[in-house]
């Protein structure tokens, strides 16, 4: 559920000026905007000189128009650059912080790009988990050990036995497919 139906609208800046809000309309896919695809639009205008920000966005409609970008890259013919903008957001009024457009600044070339890739999932990572560390909250981890569940209570107990009666405990199957 990280693709959109929504129609989605970008604005390129550049040191010359800015395309405009444009719609992004004609993927080389069949269906644009899917999960874990990559899709590739053209895009005319005039140059704009060397890219320093995109807007990028979308309009809520649609069923499930809720999107996680990850990155936008655009390929200067003229200059032969290529300018990535880095995301690895939600545009969705029900996700992250309710946004639905983002501005983005073109990834420092002088910098690593793989660092500023790690430092955003790192944050993901955090948004995802940090709830665990609410006050109040108990974790419990199941032990093939001891067959059992481990609790950490917020109040800094350890139930490290494993109560294998505990009513509130489940076990979780992963299967993983490649």
């Amino acid at each position: 559920n990280a693709g959109t139906e929504a129609d989605v609208y970008i604005s390129i800046y550049g040191e010359r000026g800015d395309t405009g809000s444009r719609q992004l309309l004609r993927s080389q896919k069949s269906k644009k905007f899917l999960k874990g695809q990559t899709d590739i639009f053209a895009v005319e205008a005039v140059h704009l000189g060397r890219l320093y920000k995109i807007v990028i966005g979308h309009n809520g409609l649609g069923s499930g128009n809720g999107w996680f970008l990850e990155k936008v890259v655009i390929k200067d013919p003229i200059r032969d650059l290529d300018y990535t903008f880095l995301c690895h957001r939600w545009l969705d009024q029900g996700q992250d912080d309710g946004n639905i457009s983002r501005e983005l600044p073109v990834t420092d070339a002088s910098t690593f790009p793989g660092r500023q890739e790690l430092e955003l999932k790192r944050e993901e990572a955090w948004a995802a988990e940090k709830w665990k560390f609410r006050k109040g909250i108990t974790l419990q981890f199941y032990s093939r050990l001891t067959h059992g569940f481990i609790c950490l209570y917020p109040d800094s107990r350890v139930d490290a036995l494993g109560d294998k009666k505990n009513k509130y405990g489940k076990v979780f199957s992963t299967w993983m497919y490649a």
